[in-house]
């Protein structure tokens, strides 16, 4: 009786060819991130480094990469000759009035679209769903009148009102509010529970996380916000730190190193925030481009 024995190394060459081309696919990727980071990285490393140069240092014809004689000097002169902690306090109570009650109201909203029946919810729901098609900038005079006619111009209550509406953090939590089952709400309602106490004792904290996550991304939105304080606040007792920087020029002339110190120290809160919640705050960017997980 004949037969052919089989080759066991027939195949693994394909196989172990596959393999080959996924690891080279995979160191080449890692590269090309390694490249995309450096990239990018490298503005923000300039930006640091021209911050802990003297002022001459800087406008020399030969600069370098690292600083020849580091100093912090222009990050001195910039907090004992402007008002960056004024502008700081500024931004930190505005950002933080903005992120609770952005929170406070969505919240309240999203539960009544989502677990309330009454006439019109479909209709503001869909009107929600079309503000978030609406540029803030196509706003701005709308607001300026608004806040002159209570006479907020220059206050904080300036600065916050017309932030204090983000259709995007209703429609997300509307969302998660859906997920929960009806007989939480229904078992709540049989303990003699209103809707506000089933709010905060039920809703809330099954949705913590993401509660939390659109917190910080609002906080850090109201903090980069440029356009509108820069409208509405005109002294150093209201301006926030992004609209103070670009006062730090008009202060003390082009001089580059100080420049960057004020950007710097305007950017250095954001940048810990972000260190400390990075992943609540990719949840939240994914949350807010219709991605959950």
């Amino acid at each position: 009786m004949s037969g052919r024995i089989s080759d066991p190394g027939a195949g693994l060459a394909p196989a172990s060819h596959h393999v080959a081309a996924g690891r080279w696919s995979g160191r080449a990727l890692t590269v090309l991130t390694a490249l995309g980071a450096l990239i990018w990285f490298f503005p923000l490393y300039w930006a640091i480094a021209t911050s802990l140069k003297s002022d001459t240092e800087v406008v020399s014809k030969t600069p370098g990469l690292f600083p020849k004689a580091p100093t912090l000097e222009p990050y001195l002169y910039v907090i004992e000759r402007s008002s960056i902690i004024q502008w700081y306090v500024n931004s930190v109570a505005t950002s933080a009035i903005v992120a609770v009650l952005v929170l406070a109201m969505s919240l309240c909203c999203a539960y009544a679209l989502s677990q309330i029946q009454f006439p019109g919810r479909r209709l503001i729901y869909g009107a929600l769903i079309a503000s978030v098609m609406v540029p803030t900038e196509a706003l701005i005079i709308n607001h300026f009148v608004l806040m002159n006619s209570f006479g907020l111009i220059n206050t904080w209550g300036g600065i916050v009102l017309p932030q204090l509406v983000v259709p995007s953090v209703i429609i997300i939590l509307k969302q998660f509010f859906d997920q929960i089952p009806k007989e939480f709400r229904e078992a709540a309602m049989l303990d003699n529970a209103g809707h506000l106490r089933t709010l905060w004792k039920i809703y809330v904290p099954m949705n913590w996380g993401v509660i939390t996550a659109l917190g910080i991304t609002t906080f850090i939105a109201a903090w980069n916000n440029f356009l509108w304080p820069f409208l509405v606040a005109t002294s150093d007792a209201t301006i926030t730190i992004p609209v103070g920087i670009t006062q730090v020029k008009d202060v003390f002339g082009v001089r580059f190193a100080k420049d960057m110190a004020a950007a710097v120290l305007a950017g250095l809160p954001v940048a810990i925030l972000y260190l400390l919640f990075q992943r609540q705050i990719t949840r939240a960017i994914m949350l807010s481009a219709g991605i959950k997980g």
